[in-house]
């Protein structure tokens, strides 16, 4: 397939919404509830499914990226995103982000960090009360590291969280993270 025939790219979007620059875009890549891992490939313009997730063990919230970013691992930074009902790949969404979970993954090649936003859609009903990580409460925090060191357990990987910040530490990822 030629580029021309493919999808549009939106890894090339902008990353913060043009009405309310305090809202970030979000590609959403694999929807809450999938246990397929999808990944976007800029190169293809394609959704490709990147691994399995074992019986049990699901996404527990849309996971995606800010388009035009990059993080220390390579990839567009990464981001989970809170909301009343799961998207579908390709869904772009406006989010405020809530926080970052400072992270870091030890793989044979060493380590690297791999931070991930935590955001919530703007017209989410569920979360419309929720301003920063800190008002989900101690077991949400647990919850997702849970997920995060199961999931890079799977791959061989070791994923260690380091902090959780608020709202203003994930805009400084993004700010920083531009392409």
């Amino acid at each position: 397939m030629s580029k021309k025939n493919g999808l549009a790219d939106p890894s090339r979007l902008k990353p913060v919404d043009e009405d309310d620059r305090q809202l970030l875009r979000v590609v959403v890549e694999t929807p809450k509830g999938s246990r397929n891992k999808f990944a976007f490939d800029a190169e293809q313009h394609i959704f490709e499914l990147k691994k399995v997730l074992p019986a049990g063990m699901t996404f527990p919230y849309d996971f995606g990226f800010v388009p035009s970013t990059i993080a220390d691992d390579g990839d567009p930074i990464d981001v989970l995103v809170l909301m009343d009902e799961p998207a579908f790949p390709g869904c772009v969404l406006s989010c405020r982000p809530i926080g970052v979970i400072e992270g870091e993954q030890k793989s044979k090649k060493g380590k690297e960090r791999n931070d991930r936003i935590i955001a919530v859609e703007k017209d989410a009903h569920s979360f419309a009360g929720v301003k920063t990580i800190d008002d989900m409460g101690n077991k949400f925090e647990k919850e997702l590291e849970e997920f995060f060191v199961n999931y890079h357990k799977l791959t061989g990987k070791e994923y260690r969280v380091l902090a959780m910040k608020g709202p203003d530490q994930a805009r400084k990822l993004v700010k920083n993270g531009r392409k």
